[in-house]
């Protein structure tokens, strides 16, 4: 168990390129409030956020790994800017999972991540490969009016009938084989604007 103002006081030190912080398989049972803050990079591969976090306008410098993380409650990254790749395949949201407005200057990795109450990731901007390769979400899900400049991959993902991809746009590769929409294939006519090469 790890105590919240230690993680805060940790990932408050000035970032230094190549380093990260070592908090993998960490248990934090209490809410962790990263809001506004500028971070150094961060291993949260396997940790259980227990009451959730909120990260939302932080910076995120260096690592940023959540890799099979599970956020008992809310996990709030709006407006969050994620500076190198930020990694959250196989995590496990049981609450909201709020990206909006997000920037991914990397990567944004959510293979087989799974989304117990909805994926919020409307008016992202993310400069390197979206991926959501088997994700599965539930509830609500929004892409609309975001931007993937390196791509967005797709392949075997678990989308709502109902996700709101207006105004979305995809540079690069659009990758669509095996993803649905609720009980329909996700097809290239859904995404408003593809500016790449299209598999489905």
């Amino acid at each position: 168990m790890t105590d919240p103002a230690e993680i805060r006081a940790v990932l408050c030190e000035p970032y230094r390129h190549g380093s990260h912080s070592p908090f993998a398989g960490i248990t934090c049972d209490r809410p962790l409030d990263l809001s506004g803050l500028t971070l150094s990079g961060v291993d949260f591969s396997g940790a259980r956020f227990a009451q959730g976090l909120d990260a939302r306008g932080a910076r995120f410098d260096g690592l940023s790994w959540f890799i099979g993380a599970e956020f008992g409650g809310d996990a709030r990254f709006d407006g969050a800017v994620f500076s190198s790749d930020a990694r959250f395949e196989d995590a496990r949201f049981s609450g909201a999972a709020r990206f909006g407005e997000a920037e991914f200057r990397g990567i944004a990795r959510f293979d087989r991540a799974r989304f117990a109450n909805g994926f919020e990731a409307a008016k992202v901007t993310c400069n390197g490969n979206c991926s959501l390769e088997a994700a599965q979400v539930a509830g609500a899900a929004s892409l609309a009016q975001s931007e993937f400049m390196g791509g967005l991959w797709c392949h075997d993902a678990a989308l709502p009938a109902t996700t709101d991809l207006d105004g979305t746009q995809v540079h690069g590769r659009l990758w669509l084989r095996g993803a649905r929409r609720g009980n329909v294939p996700l097809r290239p006519g859904d995404i408003e604007m593809a500016f790449g090469y299209t598999y489905a």
